[in-house]
């Protein structure tokens, strides 16, 4: 089991790539959340987060156990979730307007950077779920860097097709 909880933590081995492995794993979220967007949608990337979650929930706490550090560098599963959350409003609005995702590059960039911003500096609850720990720690801090992330999408696209534009 330990071999495919490596793959599935290590999103594929993403996570082994260095410096800043988080930063690496939630990059390679992105052309995966693209790939999903165009098979099955928005809602198949918020599936995907789900699943993501889950599978990752397993996959770290097999990586983990017997170890000290609850929260190795290589496991960039929760990046990769917390990153497809962030998302979602670009995604949902995208399908809204009728175009394609990547025509709305600017709310990528916003996902991206932001869900970087909340899952580095950790302030408030993403701080708490982090120093659970545990697994599902290590999973749930970034789950909800990914909703800050996405409330900042959702701030940003306000500010900026309803206040500037």
């Amino acid at each position: 089991m330990k071999p495919l909880a490596t793959l599935a933590g290590t999103f594929f081995y993403v996570g082994y790539m260095r410096p800043f492995s988080g930063t690496w794993g939630s990059a390679a979220a992105l052309p995966v959340a693209y790939a999903l967007n165009l098979v099955g949608g928005y809602w198949l990337v918020a599936i995907g987060a789900l699943a993501a979650f889950l599978i990752g929930w397993w996959a770290t706490a097999v990586m983990i156990e017997g170890q000290d550090d609850h929260d190795p560098s290589e496991v960039v599963i929760d990046e990769v979730a917390g990153q497809w959350i962030a998302l979602l409003p670009v995604l949902i609005g995208a399908s809204h307007a009728g175009v394609d995702a990547l025509a709305l590059w600017p709310g990528w960039l916003v996902a991206f950077f932001g869900f970087r911003f909340f899952d580095i500096l950790k302030p408030g609850p993403i701080g708490w779920a982090d120093q659970r720990g545990d697994a599902l720690g290590v999973m749930l801090d970034d789950i909800i860097a990914g909703v800050a992330a996405a409330l900042t999408v959702g701030l940003a696209a306000y500010v900026w097709h309803g206040l500037l534009v």
